[in-house]
Order: C-alpha cells, then structure tokens, then sequence
C-alpha cells in the first residue's frame, strides 16, 4: 500500500509542477541522517516522498492532523509519526530514535508548521536536541516554489507551479551541551536553519536574513 502512495503523490505532483531537484550527491549513502528543511506549503511534506523514493523516509507531523480522515489514512500508509508540538512528547522522540536507529531517515521542519509570511521563522530546537545527543548528520533542503498561495493560483489558472529542491553538504553539530541548555539549543538549530537559508533565494531568508551564521556561510560559497 506504501508503494502505491508514494506513486500517487508522484503522479498529482507530476500533474500540478514541474520539480527540479539538485543536490543528490550530498546525500549519504544510507539511511540513518535528519533531512532538515524550510517549510512553505502543504506540498512539502508530499514533496519528500516525491523526490527521495530511494530512502526509507519518515517524517513527524502536528497531532492536530490526525483527527483529519483522509490525512490520518495517508499517516499511517506513510508511516508518518504524529507529535504534539506543544508539549513534550516522549513517545514520538523514542519512535524516532528507534527509527533512526533502523536506517530510518527522518525528514523534519525545525520551524515545526508552514512560514504564512512566506518567509523563513526561527527554527524550534526539538530536532537540534535529538541531532545533538545522537550525533546525527543533517542534510539542508531548501525548498522554493511551493507557497500554498502560489500553488493554488496556478491551480486555477490550470498552470503547472515551479517547484526547486536543493540538497546541501551534510554536517554534524557539536556534542550535547551541559550547560545553558536551552540557549544553546537555540543556537544549533539557528544553525541548522542558517544551513537551509544559504541554500535559498534572498527573499525567503526571514528571520535569518541577517542572521551572522547565514552571512559567514555565504562568504564560504562565493
């Protein structure tokens, strides 16, 4: 059943945007690594499945779908995990731990739900705490064209939307810290997010338009 879902999603987004994806080559061999990326639409979680059928996937999404019939069937042919964003939620991060530890890749928003503005927000520090204490290796995807606003006004002007999927270098963050925790965190998953913005075009940039982490990452590149 998972097979035949994962076709469909590539048919519909097949039928509604032309995607180009770069980046394969960062990608580590086998499972087991955090896909970190923006989040704009309701098209980016599809999008994952779409352009990485290769990888066994996983990826965490807001309880509050799961009252939603047709959202909650695809969760459980998906195998996505269903979290409380609000709260901690113990279960949800041992089902990733042990997931992850199966080869599993997880494929995660750090800003944890769509960007209204368009724009990046600050990333929460829930996958900068697991990638810490596991010493996970993280993947930046950078994902540009797929604003639901964008999107459905393409829709109804019966015209394909442009869709762009970029895979940066992997990397690690440093050891789980002892000390000022929570500042800290924040931090890495500043980073993290820094990763995703160097990927992306100015005006998606947001709250890290400016950000020092995002400006030494593209005096690196030029």
């Amino acid at each position: 059943m998972k097979t035949f879902v994962v076709w469909f999603i590539r048919f519909v987004i097949n039928l509604i945007a032309r995607v180009d994806v770069s980046g394969y080559e960062n990608l580590p061999a086998k499972g087991g690594f955090v896909i970190a990326t923006n989040h704009l639409g309701f098209l980016d979680a599809p999008l994952a499945f779409y352009a990485l059928d290769d990888w066994n996937l996983f990826i965490p999404i807001a309880e509050k779908w799961k009252t939603h019939p047709f959202l909650h069937w695809m969760g459980e042919r998906l195998e996505l995990i269903f979290i409380d964003r609000f709260n901690p939620d113990l279960k949800s991060m041992r089902e990733m731990i042990r997931r992850m530890e199966e080869g599993q890749t997880l494929v995660i928003a750090p800003e944890g739900t769509r960007a209204r503005d368009e724009k990046m927000a600050q990333g929460k520090p829930g996958v900068a705490y697991l990638a810490a204490k596991m010493g996970w290796t993280i993947v930046p995807v950078a994902l540009s064209g797929t604003e639901d606003r964008v999107v459905i006004q393409n829709l109804k002007r019966l015209k394909r939307s442009s869709i762009k999927l970029v895979a940066g270098k992997p990397f690690t963050l440093p050891p789980f810290p002892k000390e000022n925790r929570d500042e800290i965190l924040q931090e890495y998953a500043d980073v993290i997010m820094c990763h995703i913005a160097a990927l992306l075009p100015e005006h998606y940039r947001g709250y890290y338009a400016e950000h020092p982490t995002l400006k030494e990452l593209l005096k690196e590149k030029s």
